[in-house]
């Protein structure tokens, strides 16, 4: 039997996404990204970012079915992300692709964009062995899920309880007087400076916040204790080593990242970790984890850098794991959920 062709689009943020998927083969993966236009402000600004989605879904959409060289009729089935994100963003999409479902007279799947960023490692790697442990890890999201089925069952065993990581690269990069966006400038800073001249703390790693939080995550303390220690050095009138500082935040993040990752994934018996997410392209996160996953004869599987940001491909690639398990298509009336849990992969 030929796997459907399924034409997917994001814009659940400041990408708009349209990828071409059949099957774990990647046909295009096109994307259209706001990031300048949201720089002045030193974050995503809502409003801002429908307005580009509007601007850039037509042509994205058109470069999309070039690329993969078919004709939007040739397609099987529209998949959209339908939460979690901005409730704006969600809203230009869920209507874009309503308008091409009815036109075209497709099923549409509305799917969940978190989950997409687990589907989208088939792409690059084939069918994921599951049971499974995957950590992701964006601006608006941190999270370990227990993957048992991609496409019918997703336990989330652990989230932020505040600032995600993306979240606390682009504040302790606005402290340091770096610029939007924070990860891969201090990603890049890092690697000039040295990870152990400054202990910066490790949220909820202490033995009574395990006790509670045993996979969860906490960043917001992390990122007041490196502007309490830059402060202290201006006052002091010393010279602020933004590099250590740089290097010595993100091995503090890193650290707490891959601890937790490599023991749930003891403690759930499973033989694969997924890493995914836009901050699943930070170089010092894949090499630790991959070192904490080998320590514990754990595969570690990380989809390329390109497709660890938002894209439509990750949004197809859901879509095309929920047709193979039977699951119905949404209708024509979905909406947007901003909220959108993890569990419920298909809306």
């Amino acid at each position: 039997m030929t796997e459907p062709l399924v034409l997917g689009l994001e814009s659940s943020c400041d990408e708009t996404g349209v990828g071409i998927v059949r099957g774990h083969t990647l046909l295009a993966n096109e994307v259209a990204s706001s990031v300048d236009l949201h720089v002045r402000f030193g974050g995503v600004v809502p409003e801002v970012a429908s307005r580009a989605h509007l601007s850039a879904l037509i042509p994205t959409i058109e470069r999309a079915a070039e690329k993969a060289e078919i004709d939007l009729a040739d397609v099987d089935a529209i998949a959209v992300t339908a939460g979690p994100g901005l409730m704006g963003a969600l809203v230009v999409g869920l209507a874009s692709a309503k308008a091409l479902a009815a036109y075209l007279g497709k099923p549409l799947y509305g799917v969940n964009h978190l989950v997409g960023h687990v589907a989208v490692d088939l792409l690059d790697h084939g069918a994921l062995p599951m049971p499974s442990i995957a950590l992701l890890v964006s601006g608006g999201h941190t999270s370990l899920l227990h993957v048992e089925d991609i496409a019918t069952k997703i336990t989330e065993i652990g989230a932020t309880i505040d600032d995600a990581a993306g979240e606390a690269y682009d504040k302790v990069a606005r402290i340091l007087g770096l610029s939007y966006p924070g990860g891969p400038v201090i990603d890049k800073l890092a690697q000039e400076g040295d990870p152990n001249a400054i202990r910066f703390p490790r949220g909820l790693t202490a033995r009574h916040d395990l006790e509670k939080h045993r996979y969860d995550f906490s960043f917001s303390g992390l990122k007041t204790a490196v502007a309490r220690w830059v402060e202290q050095r201006r006052l002091d009138g010393g010279h602020i080593p933004v590099a250590d500082v740089a290097a010595s935040f993100q091995e503090s993040v890193c650290d707490v990242l891959t601890a937790k990752t490599a023991a749930a994934a003891q403690e759930y018996g499973v033989g694969t970790i997924l890493l995914g997410g836009g901050v699943a392209a930070n170089s010092r996160l894949r090499t630790l984890l991959e070192e904490r996953a080998n320590a514990v004869g754990i595969e570690l599987r990380r989809p390329r850098p390109g497709l660890c940001t938002d894209n439509g491909a990750m949004i197809a690639a859901v879509a095309s794991e929920v047709i193979r398990a039977g699951i119905e298509p949404s209708g024509l009336d979905i909406s947007a959920h901003s909220g959108l849990p993890v569990s419920r992969i298909a809306v």
